[in-house]
């Protein structure tokens, strides 16, 4: 009888077609979420103190502007009232010192002149804010 011996193919060539297609798709993934991460520009403010106000819960501090330029704030008795500059600089050092380390965002109307969003910005820094975070819609496709 005769004995046939089974040779094996060196493993010269590594077949990288797979690795490719994987390396596409994660690229089309992060080509398509990399523009929906960066939706608000930081802005650093300098830090002032004042007193307290409840807030339980985890959410950022939201100030609003709305066209005609009223502000409101998402936390109190009635957030869909607008405030005047004292009180709502007050509610926002308040809640910072209870939650120094509570996020807040300033969310203008597009239709609102710019200089009322610096002064919301300046409002909110005399209340001790250290960062603001400016809110904006993603742009459309």
């Amino acid at each position: 009888m005769a004995r046939h011996r089974i040779r094996k193919k060196p493993m010269a060539e590594i077949n990288v077609v797979p690795y490719i297609d994987v390396m596409l798709v994660m690229l089309v993934i992060f080509m398509v979420t990399a523009p929906l991460l960066t939706q608000g520009v930081q802005v650093d403010l300098p830090v002032a103190s004042a007193e307290p106000i409840d807030d339980s819960d985890n959410e950022p501090l939201v100030v609003n502007v709305d066209a005609a330029g009223n502000l409101y704030l998402n936390v109190g008795e009635n957030p869909e009232q607008s405030l005047d500059d004292e009180t709502l600089s007050r509610n926002v050092a308040a809640v910072l010192r209870r939650q120094p380390q509570k996020k807040v965002l300033v969310r203008g109307d597009h239709a609102v002149d710019y200089g009322t969003v610096v002064s919301a910005m300046v409002l909110l820094q005399q209340a001790g804010v250290p960062n603001v975070g400016l809110v904006t819609e993603p742009p459309e496709q």
